[in-house]
C-alpha cells in the first residue's frame, strides 16, 4: 500500500509540474515580444519634387524618415554613391529609365536592342548602388503590337539579360503599369512562368491595379515572386469624375480606394518582407513638411500589418 501511495504521489507531482510547465510556456508565448514583418520605407527618386541636387534630395528624404531611395538608371553613378554614403540611405531598387521610350516590345529591332542595352545598364547601376533588383516595364500593347506579340518579345528580350543579371547578382523585377499588357494577376504569373528564371520576379505596383481590380487579389497569385512594392494610392471616385483616369492618382494615402488592411494582410500571408517604395505625386514631396507627411502616412499603412510570431 505504501508503494501505491508513493506511486500516486509521484504521478500527482508529475501532473502538477507538467501543468506548471505548460502554464509557463503559454505565459511565455503570450508575453514574448511579437515581431513585425520587415517593411522598410523608400521613395522613388523620379517623384521627389524637393528642389536641389541629388544630395539635397537624399538629405531631405532621410530627414523625413525614409530609409531608402529608388534611383533612376543612367544617373551619374559617382554622384548617387556620394549621396548614399553621406546620408546612409540604401538603394531599394533601380528604375530602368529607358523602358518607356525604348520598350522591349517595339516592332523595330533597333529599338528593342537599345531597350535591352538600357536594361543592362540599369543592372550595372543597381549592382554599383547595392540594390538587389531593377524595375522594368516589359513592353507596351498598342495598335502595332498586339498582346501575344508583346508577350513573346518581352520573354525573348528579358531572357537575353538574365546572364548579366546572374553575373551581377541583381534580379529583374517586372512592374505592372498602364501599358495595356498585364492587367490581371494570372497574366503576371503566365509571363513569369514563360521566362522561367529565379532572376526574374515582380515589382508589384499597388496603385496601378486599382483601375482594373483590387490589389489584394494579386498577391496570392504572384506570392513569393514579389520582389519589391510600389506604394501608391488611387481613387476610383476621382477617376470617374474626370475624363482623365490618371486623376485617380492625385490623392494622398487613405484618400483613395485602396483597402490597405486587406492589402497588407495579403502581403503578410504571402510572407513578403522588404522595401515599400512610395510613388506618390510630386506635390507630396515638394518640401520638408510634405515629405514628413508622406513618410508618416506610409508608416500608418505599414502599421496595419498583422504581427507574426
Amino acid at each position: 500500500m505504501g508503494d501505491a501511495l508513493n506511486r500516486r504521489h509521484f504521478l500527482q507531482l508529475g501532473g502538477t509540474l507538467a501543468a506548471a510547465a505548460l502554464g509557463r510556456s503559454a505565459w511565455a508565448a503570450e508575453e514574448a515580444p511579437r515581431k513585425k514583418r520587415a517593411i522598410k520605407k523608400a521613395i522613388m527618386y523620379a517623384t521627389i519634387a524637393y528642389p536641389g541636387s541629388v544630395l539635397d534630395k537624399f538629405q531631405a528624404i532621410k530627414a523625413a524618415g525614409f530609409e531608402g531611395v529608388e534611383p533612376m538608371s543612367h544617373m551619374p553613378q559617382n554622384e548617387v554613391m556620394e549621396a548614399l554614403d553621406k546620408t546612409g540611405l540604401k538603394a531599394a531598387s533601380v528604375c530602368c529609365s529607358s523602358h518607356w521610350s525604348k520598350p522591349l516590345s517595339d516592332p523595330r529591332e533597333k529599338v528593342r536592342k537599345e531597350g535591352l542595352e538600357g536594361l543592362l545598364q540599369a543592372l550595372k547601376d543597381a549592382q554599383r548602388y547595392g540594390a538587389t533588383s531593377v524595375l522594368l516595364v516589359p513592353g507596351v500593347v498598342n495598335k502595332e503590337v498586339p498582346y501575344h506579340v508583346c508577350f513573346q518579345r518581352c520573354v525573348a528580350e528579358i531572357r537575353k539579360a538574365i546572364p548579366q543579371a546572374k553575373d551581377l547578382g541583381v534580379k529583374i523585377a517586372i512592374e505592372n503599369v498602364w501599358n495595356n499588357f498585364i492587367t490581371k494577376p494570372e497574366q503576371a504569373k503566365d509571363l513569369l512562368d514563360a521566362i522561367d528564371s529565379e532572376y526574374v520576379g515582380w515589382h508589384f505596383d499597388i496603385g496601378n491595379t486599382v483601375r482594373y481590380n483590387d490589389p489584394e487579389t494579386w498577391v496570392p497569385v504572384i506570392g513569393k515572386r514579389i520582389l519589391k512594392l510600389h506604394i501608391k494610392e488611387y481613387s476610383r471616385k476621382k477617376a470617374k469624375e474626370s475624363v482623365d483616369l490618371g486623376k485617380g492618382f492625385a490623392v494622398r494615402f487613405f484618400e483613395g480606394s485602396n483597402h490597405w488592411p486587406a492589402i497588407m494582410k495579403a502581403l503578410g500571408d504571402a510572407g513578403y518582407q522588404g522595401w515599400g517604395i512610395s510613388e506618390q505625386p510630386g506635390d507630396q514631396s515638394r518640401d520638408a513638411a510634405a515629405l514628413k507627411d508622406l513618410s508618416d502616412r506610409m508608416s500608418r499603412i505599414f502599421a496595419s500589418y498583422e504581427h507574426i510570431n
